[in-house]
């Protein structure tokens, strides 16, 4: 036996150098963690535990007969973050440049489907140079695996995929097909054609960094939900963001009880509002100011910024918001922000995970642009995931609320459960002065004094029409409450809605507007 274990031990030992002292001090030596620093660092302390440690590939030909290193260039396995379980794998570039092969993905397959079979989160650390050529279509047939998996698990147990190196062609449809993607500022690079490619097809000049960098993806495409300085900050991120998930969709989030009353006031918002309604305000501190301890984890913070998503605590329970930005583009909607929000408000429902939306909405955008674009099956896409959604729902009007984009922003008539407003509040079909020139237009038109008449009809028509008091007399509005009362009352509201079941009707699944 004492020969067998020191057998054993030899043979770990090798898998744990796989890829060679020279390749991995190369490696070291441009700023990179190696695949197993990445998985210690990201699991608790000494709970790891790797699966399929020996495994190697079996391709015959093409230069791969005479090196058959352990792990086949990918770790696996599973351990614990804050103490709740998640699977693990972590592509290791220092072997075959983490190029996949047959039995690399099949080390990947095998470690998703633990995930979904005992419901926990799995993490995917990229680092891959794409298909190996030399294992031909058995490589594509791996990532086809890895591909169907990601869309069985999708909505079951959440996804995330960390980007921390090249990601290109085939290779990134995995990636985008999680629930959320993490990447490194100036060494995270995602595509499906590289920049040489590009030049010769189309005759673009384009840097690396240019065409699929961190930056490009987190403020362009949109397609990088979180962009960090470097691999330890982007870790520590992927653990904060699993606090405010379940493990599944069969689970609850997870409450942390903090120091924050919950009963705690929030004078501040009652003078954070300009006095003008066409004067910008920061939604985010109207968020912060309402959520424990200030914290708000913001998704895709660099993306469609005329609205904000993320995550945050009201009396220790995560909640997702998604707020009109009236900072940028006075908060309306456009292509970029609908699908942006879409997207945040399907994951919410699909993990249980209440939503609270902040109001301050002046319409779609307009523009020819948007409108060959899209915009009405873009825009649609918002309306159908708040439609759709069964977690509880609130809304919070804090000031404009106009026309078909107040309806989409979980309004009562689309299912919210509960909808407060600030006596700020204007909800209307379109802003005062547009109406008063279209409801007016003949009197203005014969006026002498125009602008005098003009001003009167619009101050009319704010103090008649634009007020919450009419929605909240027909039950649009549940209540019109102060400004400092909005946390208490969010928290009272959660605790109601913990109880809420919706059953929908039976079908296969619905047919979403892409």
């Amino acid at each position: 036996m004492g020969e067998r274990l020191a057998d054993l031990e030899a043979r770990k030992a090798e898998a744990r150098e796989a890829g060679g002292a020279r390749a991995i001090e190369r490696h070291r030596a441009k700023g990179r963690m190696t695949a197993r620093e990445r998985v210690e660092y990201l699991v608790d302390e000494g709970s790891f535990h790797e699966l399929d440690m020996l495994t190697h590939h079996h391709a015959v030909g093409m230069g791969l007969e005479d090196t058959h290193p352990y792990t086949d260039g990918v770790i696996t396995g599973f351990g614990t973050i804050d103490g709740r379980q998640v699977c693990v794998f972590a592509q290791d570039f220092t072997v075959f440049g983490g190029a996949l092969g047959e039995a690399h993905g099949e080390k990947i397959h095998k470690i998703m489907d633990l995930a979904v079979a005992t419901g926990v989160p799995v993490i995917g650390l990229n680092d891959g140079a794409g298909a190996r050529i030399q294992e031909g279509v058995a490589g594509l047939n791996a990532y086809g695996g890895i591909f169907f998996r990601n869309a069985r698990a999708s909505g079951v147990v959440p996804q995330v995929s960390v980007v921390l190196g090249a990601c290109a062609g085939g290779a990134v449809y995995s990636p985008a097909l999680t629930d959320f993607i993490f990447m490194v500022k100036d060494s995270s690079h995602m595509f499906i054609t590289g920049p040489d490619v590009v030049r010769t097809v189309t005759g673009e000049v384009v840097t690396l960094e240019e065409l699929g960098g961190a930056q490009t993806h987190a403020t362009r495409s949109g397609v990088a939900h979180f962009v960090m300085p470097d691999e330890k900050s982007v870790l520590d991120e992927v653990r904060y963001l699993l606090s405010f998930l379940p493990s599944n969709n069969m689970e609850e989030p997870p409450r942390l009880v903090g120091d924050d009353p919950v009963d705690r006031s929030c004078e501040g918002l009652r003078d954070l509002l300009p006095p003008s309604s066409n004067q910008p305000y920061d939604m985010k501190r109207v968020i912060q100011g309402v959520v424990d301890d200030g914290e708000y984890l913001e998704v895709h913070s660099n993306y469609a910024q005329q609205i904000t998503c993320g995550f945050a605590r009201i009396g220790g329970r995560p909640v997702g918001i998604v707020g009109n930005q009236p900072a940028v583009l006075a908060g309306v909607l456009d292509i970029d922000s609908s699908e942006k929000a879409a997207r945040f408000v399907r994951t919410c429902d699909a993990f249980n995970v209440p939503i609270i939306s902040f109001v301050d909405v002046p319409g779609f955008m307009p523009g020819v642009d948007q409108e060959y674009g899209g915009i009405i099956r873009h825009g649609a896409k918002l309306l159908y995931a708040f439609c759709e959604a069964t977690v509880p729902r609130i809304s919070v009007i804090t000031r404009k609320a106009y026309g078909g984009a107040y309806v989409v922003m979980n309004s009562k008539s689309i299912g919210a459960d509960l909808v407060y407003a600030w006596p700020t509040a204007e909800l209307a079909v379109m802003g005062s002065s547009g109406a008063v020139e279209i409801v007016h237009r003949r009197e203005l038109a014969d006026a002498e004094d125009r602008d005098a008449l003009r001003t009167r009809l619009v101050d009319e028509y704010e103090e008649r029409y634009a007020t919450p008091y009419i929605a909240a007399a027909r039950g649009f509005v549940d209540d019109v409450i102060d400004p400092a009362d909005t946390r208490r009352v969010l928290a009272r509201a959660l605790d109601l809605l913990r109880s809420k079941r919706e059953d929908l009707p039976k079908r296969k699944h619905g047919n979403v507007p892409l």
